[in-house]
């Protein structure tokens, strides 16, 4: 393996965001945005005849990447459930900053071979 890949292997997390209303979803990439290099956005809202559809709002972050700002504490309306998944050293980092911006509670962990998926529930300080 090269050095390059050594430097940068693992460094992407996966934020899954299910569930929450536009500005909690930019309350939460915001906190993220200002630590980490957003690499990809993207909303998934399955179209529905009748009644409310869920919305699913996913970004990567490149834990290795951005302007490492420091962050200060954001406003949720409600509590958001959220889903990290990625490289265990940079899921734990991503937590971390979380928990400078929310009041996190951690109801769930799997852990792979060389991956983790954390679930949290994030709420306003």
């Amino acid at each position: 393996m090269s050095d390059v890949y050594d430097l940068h292997i693992d460094t992407d997390v996966t934020v899954q965001l299910s569930d929450c209303d536009r500005e909690d979803a930019q309350a939460v990439f915001g906190v993220l945005d200002a630590v980490y290099r957003l690499e990809d956005m993207t909303t998934s809202a399955p179209q529905a005849a009748t009644g409310p559809s869920p919305t699913v709002w996913t970004a990567t972050f490149d834990t290795a990447g951005g302007e490492h700002r420091e962050v200060s504490p954001a406003r949720l309306s409600a509590m958001v459930g959220v889903t990290l998944t990625g490289g265990y050293h940079a899921v734990d980092e991503v937590e971390k900053v979380l928990a400078t911006g929310f009041d996190v509670q951690s109801r769930h962990t799997v852990s792979g071979d060389q991956e983790t998926e954390a679930r949290l529930l994030l709420a306003s300080r």
